[in-house]
């Protein structure tokens, strides 16, 4: 798994109000039981004032937990991006040991990388007004990733002639997260960001954006296979498609596909693949 993976457990805890607290590579954990009227509760209250200089505006994950009287652990979904937020169970109250442990990735702030990366700079000759905002780019950069930056900015458009540029309909984080996988300091695209990197890729045409998606998605990915195969076949990737119809290799699974809901988006041509390796395993 990733470094910025954080993982903790606490190892079984007397069944008390104050179960303890700890602090794992900066996130500090206070775990608590308490009373709330006739319910009880386990709590747990997440700070990480020392990592908002590395960005980080929160956490998501999940947490286990289980009574030494219960063999079954159960799980709680996290996503805590105030530090004011409590993540809570109710339980029974019984005298016997517990514990738990969190497997949480922390959320990274991109306001500021944003910010720095559109920046006026002598590198930089055109503004574009997103959201509100100018973003200041160089237009040969964009023109060379992009064929819609190539239009816009051609003198056959009025924009071309125009020092600030207006792009309608998308957002400043939307625009910082696509041109960040293509500027020099690269963020790679996660699960998470990959559907509308892949989206404002296609809108923009950036081929180098949507290469970076798929090279995520042959390597790294957790997205299941139907959902792949869809957007392989609608933007275009290739090695991720043909990677899918080969590990298309059971009936079970080509069955799996036929009753998604994403078969149904599937080209005519893709359908055609399918079929002529279904026919190879039936």
């Amino acid at each position: 798994m990733s470094e910025d993976v954080i993982k903790y457990n606490s190892g079984w805890v007397t069944n008390q109000p104050e179960l303890g607290t700890n602090t794992t590579k900066g996130l500090k954990c206070v775990w608590r039981r308490e009373q709330i009227e006739n319910k009880y509760y386990l709590t747990w209250r997440f700070s990480w004032d020392d990592l908002k200089l590395q960005r980080i505006s929160g956490f998501t994950g999940e947490i286990l937990w289980r009574w030494s009287t219960n063999g079954n652990n159960t799980k709680i979904e996290v996503d805590v991006t105030d530090q004011t937020q409590t993540v809570q169970t109710e339980i029974i109250l019984m005298n016997s040991n517990v514990y738990y442990e969190y497997v949480l990735v922390p959320i990274i702030s991109m306001t500021e990388f944003y910010d720095e990366m559109f920046l006026p700079s002598d590198k930089n000759d055109t503004i574009l007004q997103v959201d509100g905002m100018q973003l200041h780019v160089n237009r040969s950069f964009l023109s060379y990733h992009s064929d819609f930056f190539s239009a816009l900015f051609s003198s056959n458009f009025k924009e071309g002639q125009m020092e600030v540029v207006t792009i309608k309909d998308v957002t400043y984080g939307d625009i910082g997260l696509l041109f960040s996988t293509i500027y020099p300091k690269t963020i790679f695209p996660n699960d998470k960001t990959v559907p509308k990197l892949l989206e404002l890729a296609d809108r923009f045409v950036i081929p180098s954006a949507i290469h970076h998606v798929e090279y995520h998605l042959l390597n790294n990915t957790k997205i299941d296979n139907e959902k792949l195969m869809w957007m392989a076949d609608r933007y275009g990737m290739e090695l991720l498609l043909e990677k899918m119809i080969k590990e298309l290799d059971t009936v079970m699974k080509a069955k799996k596909l036929k009753a998604s809901s994403d078969y149904m988006e599937l080209s005519d041509k893709t359908k055609a693949k399918i079929l002529d390796k279904v026919m190879t395993i039936i």
